[in-house]
């Protein structure tokens, strides 16, 4: 296979811009002219480009339109030129070069360490989980992310359920120091709990849940192979699903009722695996709930057709 060509880092011919809305507009054209991936900070070039400029700068995300027309002092303009250079030549993801992510109102620490956060449960853990629970989610006292990597849907779900213990697992111990520093940065101590191990099987013995979640790696193989460099950046333990994206989905819903009471749910973040799952798990009447681009790639099964399948 060929070595891709190492891009080159050329200044504009008239000399690095003066303001940040020109700084903005020769970002959004290196990102254009270099090719680069979208989808882990931002949808948009010109989004991604402002987010990073602005944090660098030390401006605020809320910053109106007249930040456009601040000038850029020579030092802020080293600075500027250097952080691009990292996104646009070494294609770091943006969220490593911030050393943060965002999921809504929320703020993460990331690191290469982990997998940046970037997920649907944003939409359903709110909206939608306590809808399926009794007494609308109010008796819940205890629930499970596995796969943890950041820590960021645990949270979630400790934010979501003030009254549960929340149980967070991962099989890389170096995506457990990320989670740890996050439960410390949103003073979740006490509640949440972390735990190295092999999904369903790093569980403290005997706990039964109300929930279990897991956003897992659902990506083929093949496809995980051949992905853009931003996203190879990103561990590959927190992508590799196997050769058809279901071996950890298959672990989880073998052994999901073991786990869960009588009322329990088990969530499950697929991507696009939707037609594989309704085609081998068709017996257990899969729950699609809705998201707002229509994706629809949460399912959700019941404790109770989980438990019918053994």
């Amino acid at each position: 296979m060929k070595t891709p060509r190492r891009a080159v880092w050329r200044r504009p011919p008239g000399g690095l811009p003066a303001t940040v809305g020109a700084w903005l507009a020769y970002a959004e054209r290196l990102y254009a002219r270099h090719g680069l991936a979208l989808g882990q900070v931002a949808a948009t070039a010109h989004d991604e480009a402002l987010y990073l400029l602005l944090r660098t700068l030390g401006l605020p995300l809320e910053s109106d339109a007249r930040v456009l027309r601040r000038r850029v002092a020579p030092a802020e303009q080293a600075q500027l030129e250097a952080v691009l250079r990292r996104r646009v030549i070494d294609r770091v993801p943006a969220a490593y070069l911030t050393r943060e992510a965002w999921l809504g109102p929320w703020s993460f620490y990331v690191d290469e360490r982990v997998i940046i956060p970037r997920s649907y449960f944003l939409e359903v853990i709110p909206g939608q989980l306590a809808h399926w629970l009794p007494n609308h989610g109010a008796g819940v006292r205890r629930v499970a992310d596995l796969c943890t990597g950041s820590g960021c849907l645990a949270v979630l779900l400790a934010k979501q359920f003030p009254q549960a213990r929340v149980d967070a697992t991962d099989l890389s111990p170096a995506a457990l120091e990320v989670a740890a520093i996050n439960v410390r940065r949103h003073r979740l101590g006490r509640r949440l709990h972390l735990y190295q191990g092999d999904l369903l099987a790093a569980l403290p013995a005997g706990a039964m849940y109300d929930v279990l979640l897991s956003n897992p790696p659902y990506e083929p193989s093949a496809l995980v192979d051949g992905q853009a460099p931003e996203f190879a950046a990103e561990p590959r333990l927190a992508h590799d699903g196997g050769r058809d994206g279901l071996d950890l989905i298959r672990r989880l819903v073998r052994g999901a009722a073991a786990r869960l009471k009588p009322h329990g749910i088990l969530v499950l973040e697929i991507g696009g695996l939707r037609p594989a799952i309704d085609r081998e798990f068709a017996a257990l009447q899969p729950h699609w709930l809705p998201t707002e681009d229509g994706t629809d790639s949460v399912c959700l099964f019941h404790a109770a057709r989980l438990g019918g399948r053994h």
